[in-house]
């Protein structure tokens, strides 16, 4: 009896290529593959309504989990069915650090299952840059709003880019707020931007795809990554593999180096060895 397995897939950098976009290859060659009966899904740090629209032409048959593992979204059921918020206590501690050091950022908030997206200013040009391509290209809604405090719905994640010198100086800030987990890693896209992203303990990569496991019912998770908040992905497959763009850490901790993102490496490695359950 075969295996049910799980293969599930970073986005950026990882299956998707320099411009942040599906091939016409990977859509195809992923929609046979599902259609022959294999478990596919991805794992990133972006909100459903980017996710959504990259994936738009390709049939997920299994739930995605979305910023870092904070939300698990069903693409056919069009809901979440698995959320992490963050404490009320955790999020006026994390705003009362942040406004200390000057910095700011975005807010993911939910509303029952309507995601609020808030930012307070706009002088971090970098910021501006990420709102504005968001808006054009994905046609996602961002609010302005006085102070982060001010917000009525439920905090779940925040996100901050920067140099690396100052996401480096705001993690300094904030690493040992209990409650909250973070990733910070360098952006795929640009030579010196840096994210820093925070979230509920109790959420992450890893919890996530323990999660999918166990609803249902996969015997094996084998995963797809480049960069390092991919790690607790990787540390929740039975096996791992990284681009050949992917960072030292990441192929260090894989199972083997594939081709890269831009030659469809995942997609490759799906045709010759993805196998139906």
């Amino acid at each position: 009896m075969r295996e049910k397995t799980l293969y599930i897939s970073d986005l950026d950098g990882t299956l998707l290529n320099q411009n942040a976009e599906l091939s016409e290859r990977a859509v195809d060659t992923l929609n046979k593959l599902i259609e022959t009966g294999i478990h596919f899904s991805v794992a990133t740090a972006r909100t459903a309504a980017t996710a959504i629209h990259i994936l738009e032409r390709v049939a997920i048959n299994v739930p995605m989990i979305l910023m870092n593992g904070v939300l698990v979204y069903d693409k056919r059921a069009m809901r979440y069915i698995k959320k992490e918020p963050l404490k009320k206590s955790v999020v006026n501690k994390t705003l009362s650090t942040i406004k200390g050091t000057g910095q700011t950022g975005l807010m993911y908030t939910l509303a029952g299952d309507d995601m609020l997206t808030y930012y307070e200013r706009l002088d971090n040009k970098n910021l501006k840059a990420f709102i504005d391509e968001r808006i054009k290209k994905y046609k996602k809604q961002f609010m302005q709003i006085g102070d982060f405090m001010d917000v009525d719905s439920e905090p779940i994640y925040f996100c901050f880019l920067d140099t690396s010198e100052e996401i480096h100086r705001l993690h300094a800030e904030i690493r040992e707020i209990s409650g909250i987990y973070y990733e910070m890693y360098q952006d795929i896209y640009s030579d010196d931007l840096w994210y820093l992203e925070l979230f509920s303990e109790s959420a992450s990569k890893y919890k996530s795809v323990r999660f999918l496991r166990q609803k249902y019912g996969f015997d094996k998770v084998v995963g797809f990554g480049d960069n390092l908040n991919d790690l607790p992905l990787f540390a929740a497959c039975d096996e791992c593999y990284a681009v050949s763009n992917a960072k030292p850490e990441v192929k260090e901790k894989a199972t083997s180096v594939i081709e890269s993102n831009e030659n469809d490496g995942v997609v490759k490695w799906l045709e010759e060895n993805a196998i139906s359950s």
